[in-house]
């Protein structure tokens, strides 16, 4: 095997290629990346068994000035390898593999040689065997992914709940995950996709890597799905992911279907508020922060204390105000992260009673896009 390739351009594509790839694997062959070339492309592979990429580079495409001499493959140490070609000297460098498996990496007057591996040893890609392609946006499935991720557990106890919960039915996508003290969902419909129905759960870190990935240029995701993996194409990279096994918990009946007071902010300046009072409420033992609502003098208050340092208390702007009197507490850091993903828009609340559950939606898009927050107890 030999080839020759522009340098800036390589990493790019083997970067992503390594979002794949796991020092704590267990099998030590996936602790590698694999390039194999053709007289037509060169392919970029990465996995750790629960995620695997393949970016696929054709050399007819200028930006790389790809020129394949001796098609072959092999397996070389990822990071190793990495390391090596982001500190060449020259625009590009040049790959070469003997019979052995053995390296030689060229760039101007520096030279590596690198073991590599068998190729023939490393695992096959998972195969998905699916007639149906579901295509979407780029930027609206990257926004749905950031949406939700935020509220996926990190807590292995449940596996189901690392994962986000998507449902695909009556052309319409629906998106949500919990980690049980807090909830984010998002809807959209699609186009294209009559008599397409599907319930997975996608892990959370697997959408995360593929947000990613997903760059300002990407123009359309093309989604397959199998009984077992999801595999997502885009600017000629393959993005497979397993799925998680068993039955989502029904959030819907999570959700609140009334509310005895709505309070309307700006999503930014309430945002703001809580990075203030959250610089207290960090210090402390509980990281709580406090709302007040009085419908009768219309006056809503944030604050927060910390024995050891001091309290925080300032009373907020808000667009409208009705129903009862209500103070509630809350986990600021899930406040600020549900604030962060509504974007710059204008948010109402929707609260119950102080030991309910309340939830955030934006007040134009109500329908399609809600979030929900436990609060603390306090006393």
């Amino acid at each position: 095997m030999k080839f020759t390739i522009k340098r800036n351009a390589f990493i790019k594509k083997m970067n992503d290629v390594q979002r794949a790839i796991s020092s704590k694997t267990a099998i030590e062959i996936l602790t590698g990346i694999k390039i194999n070339v053709t007289n037509e492309t060169l392919t970029l592979t990465g996995s750790d068994s629960d995620i695997s990429i393949e970016n696929e580079i054709k050399a007819d495409d200028s930006d790389y000035e790809l020129s394949v001499e001796e098609p072959g493959a092999i397996v070389l140490p990822a990071r190793f390898f990495s390391e090596i070609i982001k500190k060449l000297p020259e625009d590009t460098f040049t790959l070469a593999v003997n019979d052995r498996f053995q390296a030689t990496i060229t760039s101007g007057q520096t030279e590596y040689q690198v073991n590599g591996v068998n190729p023939e040893n490393y695992p096959h890609l998972p195969e998905v065997d699916s007639n149906e392609h579901l295509r979407i946006a780029a930027d609206i499935f990257k926004q749905i992914i950031n949406q939700t991720v935020i509220a996926v557990s990190t807590q292995e106890s449940r596996p189901l709940l690392t994962g986000v919960h998507l449902t695909i039915k009556d052309q319409e996508l629906h998106a949500v995950a919990t980690d049980s003290h807090r909830l984010s969902q998002r809807k959209i419909k699609l186009d294209g996709a009559e008599n397409v129905s599907y319930d997975i759960i996608v892990p959370g870190k697997s959408l995360i890597e593929l947000s990613r990935m997903i760059s300002d240029s990407t123009d359309q995701l093309e989604i397959q799905i199998a009984e077992n993996q999801i595999l997502f194409n885009f600017n000629d990279t393959a993005f497979y992911s397993r799925l998680l096994e068993g039955m989502y918990p029904d959030t819907d009946r999570l959700i609140p279907q009334s509310s005895e007071t709505t309070v309307e902010f700006n999503a930014v300046t309430l945002l703001r508020a809580i990075e203030r009072a959250s610089l207290l409420s960090h210090e402390g033992r509980n990281n709580v922060v406090k709302l007040s609502l009085n419908t009768e003098t219309q006056i809503a208050t944030l604050s927060s204390n910390s024995p050891e340092v001091g309290n925080i208390e300032e009373e907020l702007q808000f667009d409208k105000l009705d129903g009862n009197n209500i103070e509630i507490s809350f986990n600021p850091d899930y406040m600020r992260a549900a604030l962060q993903a509504l974007g710059q828009s204008e948010v109402r609340l929707a609260l119950t009673l102080p030991l309910r559950p309340f939830t955030l939606t934006p007040t134009e898009d109500s329908e399609d896009f809600i979030q929900l927050i436990t609060p603390v107890r306090t006393f």
